[in-house]
């Protein structure tokens, strides 16, 4: 789980590179856009940058692989949505978009939830907390602390706004592969859990529903939705445990 300075550097120009590109994406998101041309766009910045894309052909689970670089989830979709021709985005929806990229053999994994032209107070306010939810949890990293305190930070929080932590997916270790150890619960207590080190690298990924956590999965298909239909919202950052605390590698400024 501990990276050396050679692949910490490689991950901090990666993470830079996908922070950009998913700022460029999140500009193209307008009423009427399929969500495939988003995939396309996010394709093409990966390539130009001579980096692959970390998703696309992924297997899990018994599922097909993966068909695309970038998940696009709609509204009561909490991840792994398809970006497919058919799918085009409407005024007031919320879209997530979950990218990965391959960058010197070092993997980075992040995602944001943005809005279609206009959207209800409801659905902004679950982006918000959502995302502040991700803030906190970040400022939990530091050596000493434990997956458990980041967890910790999110529920707490976000139960306390009145909105649903997800419990069926969490965050998780990245680097050398897409989906390492130790996993990174939304939820827990204090102490609990792996002790976090400088060195480790981590994907912290607060899902957030309007109304249950519970979910809907397909053994068919990869869009995981919210068992009761109501939306959801996800926001991700990459984050290095350093010698004194964090450092957002997935940053887009």
């Amino acid at each position: 789980m501990i990276k050396t300075e050679q692949e910490i550097q490689a991950m901090r120009e990666g993470g830079k590179l996908l922070g950009e590109i998913l700022k460029a994406l999140a500009k193209e998101v307008k009423p009427g856009v399929s969500t495939e041309s988003l995939n396309t766009h996010a394709e093409n910045m990966i390539a130009k940058a001579g980096s692959l894309p970390a998703f696309k052909g992924y297997s899990m689970s018994g599922l097909p692989p993966y068909p695309c670089a970038l998940c696009v989830s709609v509204n009561e979709e909490v991840v792994h949505g398809l970006a497919v021709p058919d799918r085009i985005v409407k005024e007031g929806d919320i879209v997530g978009l979950d990218l990965g990229l391959i960058f010197q053999e070092m993997y980075l994994d992040s995602a944001l939830t943005v809005a279609v032209g206009s959207i209800s107070e409801k659905a902004q306010r679950l982006m918000d907390v959502t995302k502040e939810s991700l803030d906190l949890a970040i400022k939990q990293v530091k050596p000493g602390n434990t997956t458990g305190d980041i967890g910790f930070a999110v529920l707490e929080f976000v139960e306390k706004e009145g909105l649903s932590v997800i419990r069926e997916l969490v965050g998780h270790g990245v680097g050398k592969a897409v989906h390492e150890p130790p996993q990174i619960p939304n939820y827990g207590s204090k102490g609990s859990g792996e002790l976090l080190a400088p060195g480790m690298t981590i994907a912290i990924e607060p899902m957030v529903a309007l109304g249950d956590w519970r979910l809907k999965f397909s053994t068919k298909d990869w869009p995981i939705v919210t068992k009761d239909g109501s939306w959801s919202a996800h926001f991700e950052h990459t984050v290095l445990v350093t010698d004194k605390g964090y450092e957002v590698l997935t940053v887009r400024k």
